[in-house]
């Protein structure tokens, strides 16, 4: 069984993109990956793009390692990665606690973070790497190199608080109003940013320098792929004493003169990391790689490129309206399919002489691969192929769920578009809805649409059926039984979501994975006119 990865995201905030660079990773790799998302809220936007989403306490919470660590545990998390700078040093200095567990924290070291927090140590460092800085003070009295300066938090982040300061008097002012601030010179120039990903030791494995074209409260808006050789070699000899663990984001003013003036590093993926793995450093595919033992090859980069960005509104509590449609799932929601299992064990068994319909499903029961294991015990696994198929092309005896009938026919009296969307073989699922005889307005068979790609939690079958009706999807409901596929794709184009406890389902879960979702564990429960 392929190994599924699980990694867990603090402060997921609004890093969709980042999430969406990992959820296509997997995809390219053929990988499977569940993303957990870490906020103290719960109403983050990125949370939506999350497989699950777990509540934590506020980061300076003397608790906070231990809920963490909690977390990794009870979900078996492979690897943590933090995206915010008040996360860095705490999980670095306690990184040990997290690989005693079996997880590892894509951090560099605390010496290092240390470095990163203080504007101080900063400047210092580039300079020690042979690079330029600003150097700054600490008290805007002693401030003697000319203006216009630059006042900032000497432990800031997202320019919060920065400020461009035209004379001593000004200074004085907005001194006054930053608490503990660094003072220094403002460097005038092309502003860039160079996206870093280094390996677990430190040893680079894509530099992309991008321009930043549009800034908006610290965060690049539009940008352009720069591959300049100067900054990439500076960029070298900063990786040669950092030695970062995983990402680092630097920043730097090019002047007049063509110098580099280095700013900021921030020892984790930046807000518009994305970008650049969009251009070729692809360093999602590199961590899943890297987390597999696999080797990870020199990226194509896209020179030039230019990229911009834009807001999209996601829901993250559902309000009471009217309801215009109704998506289902089909296996498990619908019908049971442990007699569509048991089917199709039948029809193997007869094709094979009879009796072994009761030694395929103790096979199955002890999660075991039941056809592999009875023509291995008979020793006939030269037919393999042609046993499955007979599985997969039956004619299945299976019965939809008590009040299924009922509940479909009610919702298209009151005018309810109805369909279902379901993943599996095209054969397979046609011969099940034959067999049910259900009776709805549109069906989509995702691996009809192209192949498995296009399976749950893929969201083109979703929006298909939403163009199909004119409708919003903030108008429909999707039910289905599966966590950890069925609902991401329905949470991020904001249709209403009833997850079906089905007790007795090949996937059945006590495990909620958003709070938002409505549970049933029967569909008389359901009252549609208040969902």
């Amino acid at each position: 069984m392929k190994h599924i990865m699980h990694i867990l995201f603090t402060g997921v905030g609004r890093r969709i993109e980042l999430l969406q660079a990992f959820r296509n990773a997997a995809l390219v790799l053929n990988k499977e990956l569940k993303i957990y998302g870490a906020d103290l809220a719960g109403t983050a936007p990125a949370l939506a793009y999350c497989d699950f989403s777990r509540r934590v306490v506020a980061m300076r919470d003397f608790s906070y390692i231990q809920n963490l660590l909690d977390i990794c545990a009870t979900d078996h998390i492979d690897l943590l990665i933090p995206t915010i700078d008040t996360d860095l040093l705490v999980l670095s200095e306690n990184k040990e606690k997290f690989e005693a567990i079996g997880t590892k924290v894509l951090i560099s070291n605390p010496d290092k973070i240390r470095i990163c927090r203080d504007k101080n140590n900063t400047s210092q460092f580039f300079v020690d790497c042979g690079l330029h800085a600003p150097m700054p003070v600490n008290n805007w009295k002693e401030y003697k190199s000319g203006y216009p300066a630059f006042i900032k938090p000497k432990d800031g982040s997202s320019s919060i608080n920065a400020f461009k300061v035209e004379n001593r008097e000004e200074l004085e002012v907005y001194a006054r109003q930053v608490e503990d601030y660094i003072v220094q010179p403002f460097v005038s120039g092309h502003e860039y940013t160079i996206d870093i990903f280094c390996d677990w030791l430190g040893e680079p494995i894509s530099i992309v320098p991008r321009e930043r074209l549009q800034v908006r409260a610290g965060e690049v808006l539009k940008t352009r792929i720069c591959m300049d050789r100067q900054m990439i070699e500076e960029s070298k000899a900063l990786c040669k004493a950092f030695k970062p663990c995983g990402p680092m984001t630097v920043q730097l003013i090019r002047d007049a003169d063509g110098i580099d003036w280095f700013i900021e590093i921030n020892p984790r993926f930046g807000g518009g990391a994305p970008l650049s793995m969009k251009a070729g450093a692809r360093s999602a595919e590199a961590i899943l790689k890297l987390m597999d033992g696999e080797e990870v090859k020199e990226q194509e980069i896209a020179d030039g490129a230019i990229y911009s960005r834009f807001d999209q509104s996601v829901c993250i509590t559902e309000g009471k309206g009217r309801i215009k449609g109704v998506i289902f799932d089909l296996d498990d929601t619908l019908y049971s399919e442990k007699e569509y299992v048991k089917s199709g064990y039948k029809a193997v068994s007869d094709y094979l002489g009879g009796d072994y319909e009761v030694k395929l499903w103790s096979f199955f029961e002890a999660g075991k691969p039941a056809i592999d294991e009875l023509l291995k015990e008979l020793g006939r696994e030269t037919v393999k192929e042609e046993i499955l198929q007979i599985y997969r092309a039956h004619k299945p005896k299976i019965h939809l769920y008590p009040g299924v009938v009922e509940m479909i026919e009610n919702l298209k009296a009151k005018g309810i578009k109805v369909g279902i969307i379901t993943d599996g073989r095209p054969e397979g699922q046609r011969n099940k809805l034959d067999a049910l005889g259900v009776e709805v307005d549109d069906v989509i068979i995702t691996d009809e649409l192209g192949g498995v790609q296009f399976r749950k939690p893929c969201d083109i079958a979703f929006r298909i059926m939403a163009t199909r009706w004119r409708l919003n999807p903030a108008d429909i409901v999707y039910v289905g039984d599966n966590l950890t596929k069925d609902f991401q794709a329905p949470q991020q184009l904001g249709m209403k979501q009833i997850w079906y406890r089905n007790r007795n389902g090949l996937h059945s879960t006590d495990l909620k994975s958003n709070e938002n979702i409505m549970c049933v564990e029967a569909f008389e429960d359901i009252d549609w006119s208040s969902v």
